[in-house]
């Protein structure tokens, strides 16, 4: 549709400028032209030389500005000419298109009015009425992957995700800040979370392994209807915010394996303070040591086994006894009894949290 706007404009102006004028795409194809019999050849200097910017260039008689709303830019116009008339048509040219393509997206674009939807910019009793307008299926299942960049490189991670999702009438891919990308993906009905889980691995391992960029990646819970694809955005964020606190060696993490980590997030911070100070002697719990609280940790993923987490330590189990007995003197929780490791467990996770003092959605 944008292809149609732009020869719109190129042939009501061609009369005015007694010039060649032309529009081409980001895969070097002229898609507009006062000359009809140009519109589709291919103009490698876009792809080449003029496509990695957004100033003016000159070369071959021509004279290319290039807009976009993107990094790289998603289109240039050409004007024949290298004077100062050319670069100023050209400027001309490209501000007049890029508004009318700004203008288009937010009437009519299906990944604009997605991003709408999830921010919240979108009244819920519009929502049908411009699904209709769209005609946009809204009765499909859809899950939201809201991918955080970390580490990034001079490669565009929001291109790469677009090259890997590219059918855009069913997954829609968009920036919602400078590190934040949202993947919006049809999905069939009953898909397991395991696969979800693997899709986004194999994002991550993408980026991470061609184009060294480390990135998190909350997932939301899948939905039905496009009304609830703000619902899915939102939890996909408290996945990364909950992942933050609680499972930092993880860059996986999908709202609906949060647990009861998800609990502790919604709890006030003072109902939590007070659950602290019951459960734990004054100061007992900050004099537990790194090799201790690490002793724990290794205790509480072997099943409270306490031969095999020695043998997982590398230490004697009377020595791992030693430890436990250390603790339950110290804070009066044997975590040998499951009742009271499920309260040292807890606490742990209390005291994260609180000293995270994470971002509520």
């Amino acid at each position: 549709m944008s292809n149609r706007l732009f020869q719109g404009v190129v042939h009501q102006m061609k009369d005015t400028i007694d010039r060649i004028i032309g529009v081409i795409d980001d895969s070097s194809t002229i898609v507009a032209c006062s000359d009809l019999s140009k519109i589709g050849t291919n103009d490698e200097l876009f792809s080449g030389e003029i496509g990695d910017t957004h100033d003016t260039y000159v070369k071959d008689g021509f004279t290319y500005k290039s807009f976009g709303i993107h990094v790289r830019p998603d289109y240039a116009v050409f004007v024949e000419g290298t004077d100062d008339i050319a670069a100023k048509y050209a400027s001309i040219i490209s501000i007049a298109l890029s508004s009318i393509k700004q203008y288009y997206d937010e009437k009519y674009d299906r990944n604009n009015f997605i991003k709408n939807i999830i921010l919240d910019n979108v009244l819920p009793g519009d929502i049908g009425i411009k699904s209709r307008e769209l005609h946009f299926n809204a009765d499909i299942n859809r899950v939201v992957f809201l991918i955080n960049i970390i580490v990034s490189n001079e490669v565009s991670a929001y291109d790469v995700i677009q090259n890997l999702f590219p059918d855009k009438n069913k997954d829609f891919v968009f920036n919602i800040s400078e590190n934040d990308i949202v993947l919006v993906k049809e999905i069939k009905n009953n898909i397991d979370v395991k696969d979800l889980e693997k899709l986004a691995r194999s994002i991550s391992d993408t980026l991470s392994s061609e184009f060294f960029t480390r990135v998190n990646v909350g997932i939301g819970t899948p939905v039905m209807g496009v009304k609830e694809l703000a619902r899915s955005f939102k939890e996909a964020q408290m996945a990364l915010e909950v992942g933050k606190v609680f499972d930092t060696e993880k860059n996986i993490i999908s709202y609906d394996n949060l647990g009861i980590a998800r609990l502790i997030y919604h709890l006030p911070t003072t109902l939590c303070e007070t659950f602290l100070k019951e459960v734990f002697k004054k100061g007992s719990i900050e004099s537990l040591d790194h090799e201790t609280l690490f002793t724990i940790q290794r205790f509480f993923e072997n099943n409270l086994n306490v031969s095999e987490t020695s043998r997982k330590l590398f230490v004697h189990r009377n020595t791992l006894v030693y430890r436990l007995d250390k603790i339950k003197k110290l804070t009066g929780l044997d975590l040998r009894e499951f009742d009271h490791a499920i309260i040292f467990k807890i606490a742990l996770m209390v005291k994260r949290y609180l000293s995270a003092d994470p971002v509520k959605f």
